[in-house]
């Protein structure tokens, strides 16, 4: 039985959020309306004033991302991600990088778990050799074109039983296994492994790894430390 190893990827991996820059690119490639970008544009400045939460900037662009997607051809979407992630696909902290390097090499299974649309998660973290993928799958019609319905939206809302399903499918074991996240909202996940890795943490997801001994890395600039 393979060790596994679970990635979230926004914040994580990726020095952004792969939904953030996605929704930049359409709207630039004209997918999207221009004004959209009204709609995430305040709540934006408040987090960059540290005025407003992180969490509030975030949903917003995943409204104007739901309102937008419908109607919108997979082509025209492929397209826009492909060349997003030749851009960005470089974009990565080099903690994550060099520990999914290492895993690999020792022959892990790698599992990226993320909010971010299935649709762009599965060339960035191909890339990278992730063996499984999960995300927000988006529904397309008949003509190819996205409905702006997401597909067992409560499956990927709970990462601890994605990972519970993987394990059995893949015949996975837990012993050494390893998770790593940044937000509260991995904390189900987190549990279930028997390393646990907080990786530039938020508040909420620090102090529970304080509580329990989770180790905890910080990458800022060109340092990288425990604390």
């Amino acid at each position: 039985m393979r060790k596994v190893a679970i990635f979230d990827v926004d914040g994580t991996i990726f020095r952004s959020s792969l939904l953030i820059e996605l929704v930049e690119a359409l709207i630039k490639a004209e997918v999207f309306p221009k004004n959209a970008r009204a709609h995430y544009e305040l709540p934006y400045r408040q987090w960059l004033d540290r005025e407003g939460s992180y969490e509030d900037y975030i949903n917003a662009v995943v409204e104007v991302f739901v309102k937008n997607i419908k109607g919108v051809f997979y082509g025209d979407f492929a397209e826009v991600s492909k060349k997003l992630i030749k851009e960005k696909k470089k974009m990565v902290y080099r903690y994550t990088r060099d520990l999914i390097i290492d895993l690999k090499n020792k022959d892990y299974f790698l599992l990226a778990v993320s909010q971010s649309p299935k649709g762009i998660l599965d060339g960035f973290c191909n890339e990278l050799g992730f063996d499984k993928v999960y995300g927000r799958f988006y529904e397309l019609g008949p003509g190819d074109e996205f409905t702006g319905k997401i597909i067992d939206e409560h499956l990927i809302m709970n990462k601890a039983n994605i990972i519970k399903r993987v394990l059995e499918k893949e015949n996975l074991s837990l012993k050494n296994s390893i998770a790593i996240g940044d937000t509260d909202s991995d904390i189900p996940m987190l549990e279930i492994v028997e390393k646990p890795i907080c990786f530039n943490p938020n508040q909420k997801l620090y102090k529970y790894a304080k509580l329990n001994g989770w180790k905890i890395v910080v990458e800022r600039k060109d340092v990288i430390y425990e604390i």
